[in-house]
């Protein structure tokens, strides 16, 4: 039987409000995630689905573990893919994205996820949600692949344009952000620019560079590393505006693909191509395992007052999965409060 709202959950200690119209493959992928990750038990979760109950119930009713699980609240609008953050804002209020991000601001959910128009789901939070004390500006943030290891980066796209007091913010954000979902203890932080030499780089970034060395928060500041070191895992967390960020992660996304291309196409091109690969099929499935954006789903709209998780609009259940286990985590850790304290361990030691 599907629960409508109203009806007063059991105590979880997590609850996570979804999205289930947002994103290409919703509601089918969304809803198939969300049981995918109850699976697992060390994820103790209950579920807040907003959604059209026409589209959502009969899809739920496919999956008795999830709707012992969680409770669907009916949405009578969809932001759509094209539509402007300015017109979302105005014409969605009853929308699935509006509702669960009310969920997220009035505590009847621990934290959101939505596959939905990103644009819109920001601008969305941060008028509802708004700014944790001290930080400026939100930023996008996930994790992505290097050669030894997982590192994070941000700002992807929300700042076009950021100051040097923006990319400090970051930082400290960025560096909360790696020891929860890498599980570093003293995460290596380095601002992404030109050079290596404090010299180099526009104005912003060298002042942050000089903030960010002079601060005495427990930091572990690396300082400058250039766009071809992103690969060699010797940071944690690289610090850069949103134009820079964007361009940089659809880059790796977009070099992925090509080399998944010419792997198929040195493999084809003759018969003895094709019994070598039958030697080396295993080694490229782990290295196309590796490179697989479905795992390194879920970008956090780090520094809003509530916990916003956005997965990529093309996401299957295996990638809504991913990002689920992100947005529990994050919310397991309080992170909020972690980026709310050292926020007030900065402006301690501004005013000593």
């Amino acid at each position: 039987m599907i629960k409508i709202a109203g009806d007063v959950p059991p105590k979880k200690k997590l609850i996570i409000a979804l999205d289930a119209m947002g994103g290409d493959n919703a509601p089918d992928e969304i809803i198939k995630g969300a049981d995918l990750l109850l699976e697992d038990p060390s994820y103790d979760v209950y579920f807040k689905i907003y959604g059209n109950k026409d589209k959502v119930v009969p899809l739920l009713n496919k999956f008795p573990r999830l709707i012992n699980k969680s409770e669907l609240i009916h949405a009578s609008q969809v932001v759509a893919p094209e539509e402007k953050p300015s017109s979302a804002i105005r014409n969605c209020k009853d929308s699935s994205m509006q509702l669960a991000i009310n969920a997220v601001k009035d505590n009847q959910a621990d934290a959101l996820l939505s596959a939905g128009n990103t644009g819109a789901l920001m601008a969305m939070s941060t008028i509802t949600l708004r700014t944790l004390p001290q930080i400026h500006r939100p930023a996008i943030i996930t994790a992505m692949p290097s050669v030894n290891k997982k590192i994070v980066m941000l700002d992807l796209g929300a700042n076009v344009e950021c100051d040097a007091n923006n990319l400090y913010q970051f930082a400290i954000m960025g560096e909360a952000f790696a020891r929860i979902v890498l599980n570093k203890k003293q995460p290596a932080v380095a601002l992404l620019n030109i050079g290596s030499e404090e010299l180099k780089g526009k104005d912003s970034v060298k002042l942050a560079h000089s903030m960010l060395k002079e601060t005495d928060l427990p930091i572990n500041f690396y300082g400058y590393i250039e766009g071809h070191e992103l690969s060699n895992g010797k940071v944690d967390v690289v610090v850069t505006d949103g134009f820079t960020g964007n361009v940089v992660l659809k880059t790796i996304q977009g070099y992925a693909k090509v080399y998944k291309y010419l792997a198929k196409q040195a493999f084809t091109g003759s018969w003895l191509a094709k019994i070598q690969f039958l030697f080396a099929k295993s080694a490229f499935k782990r290295i196309a395992s590796n490179l697989d954006s479905r795992k390194y789903n879920g970008a956090m709209f780090i520094g809003l007052n509530g916990i916003v998780v956005k997965s990529h609009g093309s996401s299957d259940k295996v990638a809504v999965c991913n990002a689920l286990k992100v947005t529990y985590e994050l919310a397991a850790a309080e992170i909020n409060k972690q980026i709310a304290d050292e926020m007030v361990l900065t402006n301690d030691l501004e005013l000593a």
